[in-house]
């Protein structure tokens, strides 16, 4: 059994791979990498019956793995490359083994994925941390879960200006329901639910227009959204609308915000 472990800033996932298939899932929180990466590794032991003895090796990556040295519980852990792992663990989610792979968390990496490179493409400081500061800020929110159930009964039309607002008919590919500004109208009456619905159509349509111009850039006409962020119906709805304007298809994994720990734990088996 290989553990593949992903630190990241606010969340740690770790997964079980044996024989190559992904067994367990885990997340923890904690502040501190060592504690995060030790309980999400304690957790799923008891909560699996997992015998220490089971585990070959700890395979661990995200920006709190430099901060981890030596072995966890006596299990020799190896470092992998947040970008190789991201890429790697997409293409197992894919099932191709040339994928453009948009990773959501707290801020966005875009990566191409292929058999014999996987290469960085570039990112964004937008995620799902810019969601978090802005609704804790403007609507003294900091649940992903508060800010998304607020959201749900939310209309931008009080908050986003539209081309329609400014303009009698559509431009070039664009109708005249596409956003011109995001919160460049935001009237005096906006609700609380309609400035969440706009923070959050912000962030992604921001990364959703990212990830075509990746796209078309690498001459594909398919992304892979991994991460948290690409779980929610809200912000399917925006890579939809996206979608119909662009003609770039974006897929959706059930273990999406596992990608990078899958990733980690696939390296071992050399899958590059």
């Amino acid at each position: 059994m290989i553990i593949g472990i992903d630190i990241g800033s606010t969340t740690t996932k770790a997964i079980a791979l044996e024989e190559g298939h992904v067994s367990r899932r885990i997340k923890t929180k904690a502040e501190d990498a060592v504690a995060s990466a030790s309980g999400a590794l304690g957790k799923m032991i008891l909560e699996n019956g997992i015998q220490m003895s089971d585990i070959k090796r700890i395979m661990i990556t995200g920006v709190g793995a430099t901060k981890i040295s030596g072995d966890l519980f006596g299990i020799p852990t190896e470092k992998v490359n947040e970008i190789t792992a991201i890429g790697t663990g997409g293409m197992f989610l894919s099932g191709k083994d040339n994928i453009v792979i948009v990773s959501m968390g707290t801020g966005t990496a875009i990566i191409e994925a292929k058999k014999d490179s996987i290469i960085h493409l570039g990112g964004s400081g937008v995620g799902g941390g810019t969601i978090l500061g802005l609704a804790k800020r403007l609507l003294s929110l900091s649940d992903f879960r508060d800010i998304f159930s607020l959201a749900a009964s939310g209309n931008l039309d009080p908050v986003d200006l539209l081309l329609e607002d400014i303009m009698a008919t559509n431009l070039g590919f664009l109708n005249k329901k596409s956003t011109a500004s995001n919160f460049g109208k935001m009237l005096d009456t906006a609700r609380s639910e309609d400035i969440a619905l706009g923070i959050i159509n912000m962030v992604y349509e921001v990364i959703g227009m990212l990830a075509v111009f990746a796209a078309k850039s690498r001459s594909a006409d398919r992304v892979l959204l991994a991460g948290l962020g690409s779980r929610n119906t809200l912000g399917q709805e925006v890579f939809a609308k996206i979608t119909r304007m662009h003609s770039i298809e974006f897929e959706y994994h059930d273990d999406a915000e596992f990608t990078t720990a899958i990733g980690a734990g696939l390296w071992t088996h050399g899958s590059r």
